[in-house]
């Protein structure tokens, strides 16, 4: 079992001190929430929570932007790894994104992956001028091209979402960025199974976790990537704490156990620090 530091209740004033931390108290990665912005209404329901609870935390919360979060602490680290759980793919310009994924990328030397995933918010997609309805066939292409220019030979694309002819991206990194899938309703399993170099869940209890990874690792079998042994599966429980319950966890299938490591009510910077080592000496240092 690995684990991974969720800066979604914290400073990103602290974000470079808690990353130094983190990687000091031997967490394998950094991850981050993605929001694009606030709007004052919405058509939407959130999927993992209640809707209006997390309107409030979202409305409240100061969010920077997920690549340049990862760039400002992967400056000031030489061994933790970062991704966003879980950046909204579709709602952006892939070519772009592919961009700045494989210039972070080149730039932490391979220190990044790509939590992708869709967002719950149709307002993201329709303020981007981006259709809602075709958000499943969106994300596809967008992995899809990500993947395509990050091997540094010219990729070409021709669809009815996104049509461009020969380019290539330079430099790109030496190993592909892996793409972790987010989501939990069947068709997001389906898409970690099928093209996903891992699974991300969001918040869920033991019991949902356990069924979801099964229900995942039977897509694996029908997709005949069970048998990838890097796939990479990513849990939240908030109720794990213990060592026992982080084993639990890893019997179960999960690779990597993102968590915040302090009382989301601490907001002080140097608490954050002293309990990300507590958990480091506590927890993580049993899992070496």
């Amino acid at each position: 079992m690995k684990f991974a530091l969720l800066l979604g209740f914290s400073d990103y004033r602290d974000f470079p001190a808690l990353a130094q931390a983190a990687e000091q108290a031997g967490f394998n990665s950094v991850c981050m929430p993605d929001s694009l912005f606030y709007p004052k209404a919405t058509e939407s329901e959130y999927p993992y929570n209640d809707t209006e609870t997390i309107r409030e935390y979202i409305g409240a919360a100061a969010f920077i932007e997920p690549f340049i979060a990862m760039a400002t602490m992967a400056a000031v680290t030489s061994r933790v790894r970062f991704y966003p759980s879980v950046l909204k793919v579709p709602v952006r310009q892939p070519l772009v994104l592919a961009k700045l994924l494989t210039s972070l990328a080149v730039v932490s030397n391979g220190r990044v992956a790509l939590g992708a995933g869709l967002s719950p918010w149709k307002e993201d997609f329709t303020y981007n001028g981006v259709p809602f309805e075709r958000r499943g066939a969106l994300m596809d292409e967008c992995i899809a091209i990500i993947r395509g220019v990050m091997t540094g030979e010219y990729y070409e694309h021709h669809s009815e979402n996104y049509d461009f002819g020969p380019l290539k991206l330079n430099p790109v990194p030496a190993k592909p960025v892996p793409i972790l899938v987010g989501g939990h309703a069947a068709p997001a399993l389906k898409r970690a199974a099928r093209i996903g170099d891992g699974w991300i869940s969001a918040n869920s209890d033991y019991e949902s976790l356990s069924k979801m990874i099964t229900q995942l690792n039977g897509y694996r079998k029908e997709y005949g990537t069970l048998g990838r042994k890097e796939f990479e599966i990513h849990v939240i429980d908030s109720a794990a704490q213990t060592v026992a319950d982080f084993q639990r966890l890893e019997a179960l299938g999960a690779t990597e156990a993102a968590l915040i490591a302090w009382d989301p009510k601490v907001r002080d910077g140097k608490a954050q620090i002293e309990a990300i080592r507590r958990f480091g000496d506590s927890v993580v240092a049993k899992f070496r």
